[in-house]
C-alpha cells in the first residue's frame, strides 16, 4: 500500500529516445474475432495428453513418463501411513489418517488432477508438492525463469524462504522444468498457499498450504500440465485453463458495459502532482510583510495547533520571518503548506474572520456548513480565504491553474493523445474540477487514489482514506488474528479492514465525493489486486479469504458500473475480470525491507521520503536511484524475465510497473526499460508536475506518438509468441498476432539474422512490413 495523503505527497530523469510514427494501426475495437479465435484456439494443442503417471502413496512422490522419457515431478516426502488405498488404470485415492489428508488422483484428457482434502476441523498445514528441478519457471510479478543455482535468486530465496503465494504470485501456477519436457502445476487459487524455499546444496521448493478449520471447502485441487519446456507453450496452457473455468475477459468484453474503457488503449500512465490550489505564482509575496499580523494567518495558525499532527511551530516561524523581510523559499513553501492544508479543515469557517462572504460563499454558508459534500466545503473554503487575500492573489479562479489545466493542456497540444492521469487524492480533484474537467475535455482517463485497505481511529485529514464516517468499523469491522490481535495496518498504523463488511462504506464515500459531479472517469484501488488478503479469526465476523477477495471484487465491480476504470496495484489474476489496469507487475516494489533504500537516507541507493517541501512530486517518486547489482536479477534483468503474464493476459489486463519505480526511476536503467515496455507492451509511467512536464515534455511527447498505436494495434491480439533469438538470451522477440512483432537487443553487439538487423540497446518494431526504432542507449 501506499499512503497517499491529501498534502503530503506519492522526476525523472531526461533522456532522449527518438522514434518515428507507427503507421496504419488499427484503432482499439476494430479486431478481427476470427483471427484472434484462431490466435486462442492454438492454445489446446500446447498440453500433452499421451503422458503416464507413477505414484507412491506413502511418501506421495509423482513421476511421469513421456515420449520415454521419466521424470520425478514432485520429489518424495517423508513416508506416512496410508490406508484406504484405491488403485486403478487412471486413477488412484488414499487416506494420510493421522494427518486427515485424502488424496485422490485421476487421469484426465490434457492433465492429472489432483485434490487433496482435509478432514481435520481445525487448521491444518499440509506441505506438497516438493519440487527439485534444474530450472523453475513462476509467475513472479510478470514472469521469471529461474536456475537453480543462480547465486542472486539463491540469496533473494534465502532471505525470503517462505513466500505467501496469493502475494508473491500473479498467476495460479508454478512449474518445473525438466531435461525433456515442462509439469506445470495450476491451482484453483492460492490464496491459502506459501512457497517454502530451501537454497543448499540448490534451490528447491515447497508448497505449504494451509487448511482453515473454518472454512467449509478443505479441498485442494492441482491440475498438473506436461508441456514443452517453452515459456509460451506454459503460459498459453495456464490462459486455457482459465478460459474452461469461465475466468477470462477481454478488454472488448468489459468495454461493452464500460466504454470509457476504450481510452485506456494507448494511454501512458500519468501520476499527477496538484497538491496545491495555491501555488508560489499565485501570491503576491512582496506585500506580504504586512500583512501577517492580519487575523487570517493566526487563525491558520490556531486550525494547525488544534487539528493538524505537526502544529504551528514552523508556520508561526515563516510568518515572522517574513515580517522582517527574511522569507525565503523555505519560508515560502510552509506558508503555503499551511494554508493549502487547513483549506481541507470542516472547521475552516470563522465568522470573526470572515466577515463578509462573497455571493457563492454566502449561498453555501445559507445551506449550513454540516449539509455541504466534501466538493461544496472546498469551495466555500476557497471563496472565503480568497476574500481576505484579495491584495495578495490573483482572482481564485486562476489559483493553481498554471501548475494543472495549463499542463495537461499542454499534453495534448504536444501529442499526447492517450493518458491516464492519477491523481494523489480525491480532495485534488475536488480541490480543483477545473482541471478534472479538462482532462476529461481531452479525452484523457482521469481519476484519484482511493484505499480499502486500513482504518484508523482517528486518522488525520492527510490520510482520509483511512477515515470513515461510521465509528463503528475501527472495532466491528477489522480483521483479527488466529491468537485474537488485530492486524495492524498500513506503516503499524490503525488496523485491517474487512473488506466484507464495508461496502455500503464504500458506496458512501464514492457517492459523496461525486455528489457535485466531479467529472472522474477511472478509479484506482490500493492493494485490492496485490494478494494481500486475510483470514478473519473474529468470532463474530469469521472470514475466509476467499471471501475476502469475494469483497474486493464487489467493489471493483461496483466502481466498473458507476463508469469508472478500475485498476489496481499488483494485478494478481483472481481480479483479471474486474480490472482494467494494475500497476506493479512490470517493476514490482523493489526490496522494501532493504534499509539502504529504505532508511538510511545517506545511502546512494535510498529512494526518497513520503515528503515533498515544494507541495509537487515527493522525492520518493522522483529521485532518480541505481538499484544494488544483486537485485537486478531479481527484478530488471532481461535473461531471467519472461512475459508470462502478457502471453496470458495481454488482451484482458494493461499493466505496468508500481508508481514507486515510474519508467524514470531507475538510474542507468531508462533506456533498457523503455525497450521492454515495447517487447512487453508495458505503457510507460512518469510522476509529473510542472517542472517535471518540463523537463520530460519532449520525451514524453515523443514516445507517446510511437507508444500509443503500437498498444492500439498490439491489443488487438493475443501475444502469439516470444522467444530467445541468442544463447545469452539478451536478443529477444515477441509477436501479437501475425503482423506485429518486437525485438529488442540488450546486448552490447548488433543482431542480424533473417535479413533483420538490430543495433545494440536497441528494440525493433516491425509492424506489417514498417520498422520503427526504439533506442535504449
Amino acid at each position: 500500500m501506499k499512503k497517499f495523503g491529501v498534502y503530503l505527497s506519492l522526476a525523472m530523469i531526461s533522456l532522449s529516445l527518438p522514434a518515428c510514427s507507427l503507421a496504419n494501426s488499427k484503432e482499439a475495437g476494430t479486431v478481427d474475432a476470427a483471427v484472434v479465435n484462431k490466435e486462442v484456439e492454438k492454445n489446446k494443442s500446447y498440453a500433452k495428453k499421451d503422458f503416464d503417471f507413477d505414484v507412491v502413496p506413502e511418501t506421495f512422490q509423482v513421476a511421469i513418463t513421456e515420449n520415454g522419457t521419466k521424470e520425478i515431478v514432485a520429489q518424495p516426502l517423508e513416508a506416512k501411513k496410508v490406508t484406504d488405498l484405491k488403485k486403478e488404470k487412471k486413477q488412484i485415492s488414499w487416506t494420510y489418517p493421522t494427518e486427515q489428508i485424502h488424496v485422490d488422483i485421476q487421469k484426465k484428457a490434457n492433465h492429472l488432477a489432483i485434490s487433496i482434502t482435509s478432514s481435520d476441523k481445525e487448521d491444518r498445514t499440509f506441505n506438497w508438492p516438493k519440487l527439485d528441478a534444474t530450472n523453475y519457471t513462476l509467475p513472479i510479478a510478470e514472469g521469471k525463469t529461474i536456475p537453480n543455482d543462480q547465486k542472486d535468486w539463491l540469496a533473494y530465496f534465502k532471505q525470503n524462504d517462505e513466500l505467501a503465494m496469493s502475494e508473491s504470485f500473479s498467476m495460479n501456477f508454478f512449474t518445473t522444468n525438466q531435461q525433456k519436457f515442462a509439469t506445470t502445476f495450476v491451482m484453483d487459487d492460492t490464496f491459502d498457499s506459501d512457497l517454502i524455499a530451501q537454497t543448499e546444496p540448490h534451490l528447491t521448493l515447497e508448497n505449504a498450504h494451509h487448511f482453515i478449520g473454518f472454512n467449509p471447502n478443505k479441498t485442494l485441487n492441482y491440475r498438473l500440465y506436461v508441456t514443452d519446456n517453452d515459456p509460451v507453450a506454459i503460459a498459453k496452457t495456464y490462459q486455457m485453463d482459465r478460459m474452461e473455468r469461465g475466468e477470462f475477459k477481454t478488454l472488448d468484453e468489459k468495454a461493452e458495459k464500460n466504454p470509457e474503457i476504450k481510452k485506456m488503449a494507448g494511454a501512458i500512465q500519468v501520476y499527477y502532482w496538484n497538491n496545491r490550489i495555491l501555488n508560489t505564482e499565485d501570491i503576491k509575496w512582496n506585500k506580504l510583510p504586512d500583512k501577517v499580523d492580519e487575523p487570517i494567518f493566526k487563525w491558520i495558525g490556531e486550525l494547525l495547533d488544534q487539528y493538524g499532527e505537526d502544529g504551528s511551530e514552523e508556520y508561526l516561524n515563516a510568518l515572522a520571518a517574513f515580517k522582517n523581510h527574511e522569507g525565503y523559499t523555505f519560508e515560502k513553501n510552509t506558508i503555503l503548506t499551511a494554508i493549502n492544508y487547513t483549506l481541507l479543515y470542516p472547521q475552516f469557517y470563522n465568522d470573526a474572520i470572515f466577515k463578509n462572504p462573497d455571493k457563492i460563499a454566502q449561498q453555501l454558508l445559507d445551506k449550513g456548513i454540516d449539509s455541504l459534500s466534501e466538493q461544496e466545503r472546498y469551495t466555500l473554503n476557497k471563496h472565503l480565504l480568497a476574500g481576505v487575500l484579495s491584495d495578495l492573489t490573483p482572482e481564485l479562479n486562476s489559483w493553481g491553474q498554471a501548475s494543472s489545466t495549463d499542463v495537461l493542456k499542454d499534453m495534448k497540444a504536444s501529442g499526447i493523445e492517450n493518458a491516464w492521469i492519477g491523481l494523489p487524492n480525491w480532495a485534488n480533484g475536488l480541490m480543483n474540477p477545473t482541471m478534472v474537467k479538462t482532462a476529461n475535455d481531452q479525452g484523457y482517463l482521469v481519476g484519484p487514489y482511493d484505499s480499502y485497505q486500513s482504518i484508523q481511529e482517528n486518522a488525520s485529514i492527510d490520510w482520509n482514506t483511512a477515515s470513515f464516517p461510521n465509528k463503528d468499523l475501527y472495532e466491528q469491522a477489522t480483521v483479527s488474528k488466529k491468537n485474537g490481535d488485530k492486524v495492524a495496518g498500513f506503516l503499524g498504523k490503525g488496523r485491517k479492514l474487512n473488506p466484507t463488511l464495508i461496502f455500503p462504506d464504500v458506496k458512501e464515500r464514492f457517492t459523496g465525493i461525486v455528489k457535485n459531479k466531479i467529472p472522474f472517469n477511472s478509479w484506482f484501488l490500493d492493494t485490492d489486486a496485490a494478494g494481500e488478503i486475510y483470514n478473519d479469526y473474529s468470532k463474530d465476523h469469521l472470514t475466509t479469504k476467499s471471501e475476502d477477495v469475494a469483497g474486493r471484487l464487489q467493489r471493483m465491480d461496483y466502481f466498473d458500473q458507476q463508469g469508472m476504470v478500475v485498476g489496481s496495484e499488483g494485478g494478481n489474476d483472481f481480479a483479471s475480470k474486474e480490472m482494467v489496469f494494475a500497476h506493479g507487475l512490470e517493476t514490482p516494489v523493489i526490496m522494501w525491507s532493504d534499509p539502504d533504500m529504505r532508511e538510511n537516507k545517506d545511502s546512494p541507493y535510498y529512494v526518497g521520503s513520503y515528503a515533498a517541501l515544494d507541495g509537487g512530486i515527493p522525492s520518493k517518486y522522483n529521485k532518480v536511484v541505481p538499484i544494488k547489482e544483486e537485485y537486478k536479477a531479481i527484478y530488471t534483468d532481461p535473461v531471467y524475465s519472461l512475459p508470462l503474464y502478457k502471453l496470458v493476459y495481454n488482451r484482458s489486463v494493461i499493466t505496468s510497473h508500481h508508481w514507486e519505480w515510474d519508467s524514470y526511476k531507475i538510474k542507468d536503467q531508462v533506456g533498457e526499460r523503455r525497450m521492454t515496455e515495447y517487447l512487453y507492451n508495458t505503457p510507460p509511467m512518469a510522476h509529473l508536475d510542472k517542472a517535471s512536464w518540463e523537463e520530460h515534455k519532449a520525451d514524453l511527447s515523443q514516445n507517446a506518438k510511437t507508444w500509443s498505436p503500437f498498444q492500439k494495434a498490439a491489443l488487438q491480439h493475443e501475444m502469439t509468441d516470444f522467444s530467445m533469438l541468442t544463447a545469452n538470451r539478451l536478443v529477444q522477440k515477441t509477436q501479437f498476432g501475425d503482423k506485429l512483432s518486437v525485438i529488442a537487443n540488450f546486448s552490447d553487439t548488433d543482431y542480424e539474422a533473417n535479413g533483420v538487423k538490430v543495433a545494440a540497446q536497441t528494440a525493433l518494431v516491425l509492424n506489417d512490413g514498417k520498422e520503427t526504432v526504439i533506442k535504449g542507449d
